[in-house]
């Protein structure tokens, strides 16, 4: 594929699209004029982070001309195994979690709060938003097709209550008897993947370890914990880890 700047548009302005005319934004457009340095008649690629790939020819600073808008370049059906990383926010290094994991190819990030969280004081809504822009620009970077979500933030417990029966969720841990290890875990729930997919889930913990009702509620609902390492990770190491191992397995699943 041609090596060409790419800039990602929500699905929403593409279908808005009149005359095969996008207007950019001045964040877009400085990224294009300013940063790429990208001259008029210059071909970019625009993604919608929902599949589709298009190229667009810079016409003016603040103007993009999609070709065939009805036709895109390039287009990728969403994975059937969706693969997802849960964290209870740490006290740093969030933002480095959400750009590796984007690139790694993680479909699903949930930010979790817990009991013994260190950094609760939050603004969530205005943290979100610059959260998905961190997203949207790993994305352009990967030259994914498809952009991860990522959810509002849930307590521990009550995000594990809200999970449905399509949702298979493993537990990192460090100092709790463990069966499996991740890969061995993963490997497991092979056995009941049908063809509706679903999403596998890792969650991440806190800097200052599970309480002890997070721990019971754990075993009460049966969630399995699993071993990433036999040394103690920090939250961003332990959550980039668990996604390369996520992503492999569902690499070595294809080659089944």
């Amino acid at each position: 594929m041609e090596d060409l700047t790419r800039l990602i548009i929500s699905n929403e302005r593409i279908e808005n699209i009149k005359n095969n005319n996008l207007e950019l934004t001045n964040k877009e457009a400085h990224y294009i004029n300013k940063v790429m340095r990208i001259k008029n008649g210059k071909e970019i690629f625009i993604a919608n982070g929902e599949g589709s790939l298009w190229k667009a020819i810079k016409v003016k600073n603040d103007f993009l001309e999609i070709s065939q808008l009805e036709k895109p370049y390039l287009f990728q059906e969403k994975e059937i195994i969706l693969l997802g990383i849960a964290v209870v926010i740490p006290k740093s290094g969030f933002e480095d979690i959400l750009k590796m994991c984007t690139e790694i190819g993680i479909d699903f990030i949930q930010p979790l709060f817990s009991e013994r969280q260190v950094n609760k004081n939050l603004n969530f809504s205005r943290k979100l938003l610059r959260w998905n822009s961190i997203i949207k620009e790993a994305v352009e970077q990967s030259e994914r097709l498809w952009k991860p979500s990522i959810l509002n933030g849930m307590d521990i417990i009550e995000w594990l209550k809200s999970i449905d029966n399509q949702e298979s969720v493993s537990i990192s841990i460090t100092r709790e008897e463990t069966r499996y290890d991740l890969n061995q875990w993963l490997r497991k729930q092979q056995e009941f993947i049908n063809k509706k997919g679903g999403i596998f889930w890792n969650v991440i913990g806190p800097e200052g370890g599970w309480s002890s009702k997070e721990i019971n509620f754990f075993y009460k609902n049966n969630i399995t914990f699993v071993k990433l390492s036999d040394t103690i990770l920090r939250t961003s190491t332990a959550s980039i880890n668990a996604s390369s191992i996520l992503n492999q397995w569902r690499i070595d699943l294809k080659l089944i």
